[in-house]
């Protein structure tokens, strides 16, 4: 690509007012350049009384209502975002030398959504949604592995139902940053914001 061509396309990246639709372009492009998990995504939440927590999950979803994931709804994730419905999410491709991140409200996803995603996982994955308390304290590996032998033994011939304690929750953004690595550390910096959900993004650039 001729240095024109690639100022052409710098600037119309940056110029875009469709966040979710810039977003699944970040999105095609990593899944071609990162070596594995490029939906993987830092989880941000926070308890009642404002305390932070983060771990590693998967996006499973994206669309103009926001960024799904699942998870066991007893875990401390779950419990955390019953008491504070509101999230942040970092997604970093180092391979692109890119990261989005985002900011919003956290509802749960329907029974239809989270029956369907359930069913479309591997049995064993489906065996382990019902066999671990996610979170809670485990005194040897042995007692997870004679919970999966117990659900494995009731589940093992026939169709696996979601566990009620497992579904999925939706990110609905009303901050949205993408971020790329420019030479001398003068990044690029694109934030899309709305203050709910039936507004209109506005768009801003900041300092690196």
């Amino acid at each position: 690509m001729t240095d024109v061509k690639a100022e052409a396309e710098e600037s119309r990246i940056f110029d875009s007012e469709e966040p979710i639709a810039l977003f699944h372009e970040w999105m095609t492009l990593a899944r071609e350049k990162e070596p594995e998990d490029a939906n993987a995504m830092a989880l941000a939440t926070a308890d009642k009384d404002g305390f932070p927590d983060v771990r590693m999950v998967l996006l499973k979803d994206v669309d103009e209502r926001g960024f799904v994931f699942y998870t066991n709804l007893e875990s401390i994730k779950g419990l955390e975002l019953k008491e504070n419905p509101a999230a942040a999410l970092c997604f970093h491709w180092k391979s692109l030398r890119r990261q989005v991140r985002v900011r919003g409200e956290v509802v749960p996803v329907s029974e239809e959504e989270a029956d369907a995603y359930f069913a479309s996982r591997a049995k064993d994955s489906q065996i382990g949604a019902w066999a671990s308390k996610q979170s809670r304290p485990l005194e040897t590996r042995f007692e997870l592995e004679k919970q999966v032998a117990v659900f494995t033994a009731k589940f093992g011939l026939g169709k696996v139902p979601r566990p009620p304690h497992w579904s999925g929750f939706r990110v609905v953004p009303r901050r949205i940053e993408f971020w790329r690595d420019r030479p001398f550390r003068l990044h690029d910096r694109l934030v899309f914001k709305r203050k709910t959900a039936a507004d209109r993004w506005q768009t801003e650039k900041l300092y690196p």
